[in-house]
């Protein structure tokens, strides 16, 4: 049986303009390996705002179409234009993951075995009401999961199991991770404190300060103090930690905490040494919540790295074993550690209102959207 479905599209125009649309496709039947999954929930994370909105300046966005079928208009600028010249004219599918019930499968065993069940997926193109996907793609949820509570059981649980993973990789001991009051950020304290990981959490509000104490975390700093360097400083002499996960990317941000983690360092050097101390700092830069140049001043030695990380070339590395191991842990504890919440309901067209738009589009702690395709 073929299917009909009302997906969102981005594309980017050759007059400098970002056009969001809802569009009519048909869902082909399945391969052998493959499922039609009729998408129920789909989250809006910061790393679907990349390709959603890319780098267009939504101050001038413009609402046109119709309820049902709203278009949003927005100008980029030129001087942007270079880093979506190879998308030009190509209508793109958005949202990374989410979840729904299996309504065809096919012939093979895998395909055949997933029939009929609730399943987390992960594939781009999730704003949609139908999606046809390799069963690799999705993950069988525990019975009882209901598609909300699934939405995301992938890029925010995978990726906070990954930071812990990718510390005992590299040899270091604790973790600091920034935006931390994040649903990621959640995530993340609960893993570290079930295994005993120190982790120092940067925050930017009183409040987000307060979330983190209700959940245990133990180091939280708050960079809106007059006080932040010294109590990261603290905080980092505390754990040794020296490895970082910042989401703001933009700014100094990344700088203190090298610079920090030096003058933590410090504390335990014995001569002086011009070239700063020995230990080995690194900073993994993974969103953009500052769109500005990275600033580094350069006063933390030079045993320092600093790089981007994503979850995709992790779990390449990590190896299949690792990442079903990951898989299973986030669908055995989807109601407890990796719980999302979110503040709001939308359908498609609602995902398209300027309303929405506004608030979603600032990334900001504590509100986060779902798309319910169906609606």
């Amino acid at each position: 049986m073929a299917y009909s479905s009302l997906e969102l599209r981005s594309l980017v125009t050759q007059d400098n303009t970002l056009e969001l649309s809802l569009l009519d496709v048909d869902i082909a039947d399945p391969g052998p390996d493959e499922v039609v999954v009729k998408v129920e929930a789909a989250p809006l994370n910061p790393s679907d705002l990349g390709l959603l909105v890319g780098p267009a300046d939504m101050a001038s966005a413009r609402q046109s179409g119709t309820a049902e079928r709203p278009v949003i208009s927005a100008d980029i600028p030129e001087k942007l234009m270079r880093m979506v010249s190879a998308r030009i004219g190509d209508s793109l599918a958005v949202g990374n993951e989410g979840a729904g019930r299996v309504v065809a499968a096919g012939s093979s065993d895998a395909a055949q075995a997933l029939m009929g069940k609730m399943v987390g997926v992960i594939g781009g193109g999730m704003y949609t009401q139908y999606r046809c996907l390799n069963v690799f793609q999705c993950l069988e949820l525990t019975e009882g999961t209901t598609a909300e509570e699934g939405a995301s059981c992938f890029v925010n649980p995978l990726t906070a199991l990954a930071m812990v993973e990718t510390m005992r990789m590299e040899g270091h001991k604790a973790l600091v991770h920034t935006a931390a009051a994040s649903n990621l950020g959640q995530m993340l304290n609960k893993i570290c404190l079930a295994e005993g990981v120190d982790l120092v959490n940067i925050v930017r509000k009183p409040e987000q300060t307060a979330i983190l104490r209700d959940i245990g975390a133990k180091f939280i700093c708050d960079s809106s103090e007059d006080s932040f360097l010294d109590d990261l400083t603290d905080a980092l002499a505390a754990t040794g930690a020296t490895l970082a996960f910042d989401a703001t990317g933009g700014g100094k941000l990344a700088s203190h905490i090298l610079s920090c983690m030096e003058a933590a360092a410090a504390r335990s050097m014995g001569d002086y040494n011009r070239y700063g101390s020995d230990v080995f700092k690194q900073v993994y830069i993974y969103g953009g919540l500052d769109r500005g140049p990275t600033v580094l001043s350069r006063n933390f030695g030079f045993s320092w790295g600093i790089g981007g990380f994503l979850l995709t070339p992790f779990l390449q590395k990590a190896g299949l074993e690792k990442g079903l191991e990951m898989r299973a842990r986030v669908a055995a504890e989807i109601k407890t550690t990796f719980a999302s919440h979110y503040t709001q309901d939308v359908s498609l067209a609602g995902a398209l209102s300027l309303e929405a738009m506004a608030v979603y589009g600032k990334q900001a702690t504590g509100e986060k959207y779902l798309i319910r395709p169906q609606q």
